[in-house]
């Protein structure tokens, strides 16, 4: 369950809160949590569903990156990961 399935179903924060509770017991979020989740659905700031999201892009290990590295590595042993990145243009 989650608080955006009772946000649809116009369930009021100390609902959803009692609701969590009483489901994930310990491990359920606090109030103030639910309270912020319910205030960002209503402006339209939280999503649900798996979308691009802006910022730094995810980066991807290949065994060809490995490998670049650890010729690297080898050449210099003192080379920093900033130099690395610079080589390799991450």
């Amino acid at each position: 369950m989650s608080s955006s399935f009772f946000f649809s179903a116009n369930k009021a924060p100390k609902k959803i809160h009692v609701i969590l509770k009483e489901t994930w017991g310990e491990h359920a979020p606090s109030y103030a949590t639910v309270k912020n989740w319910v205030a960002k659905f209503e402006i339209g700031d939280f999503f649900t569903c798996v979308a691009p999201r802006p910022g730094r892009p995810k980066t991807v290990t290949t065994p060809e990156i490995i490998d670049k590295i650890h010729e690297l590595i080898l050449e210099d042993h003192q080379i920093s990961a900033k130099s690395i990145a610079k080589q390799l243009g991450i």
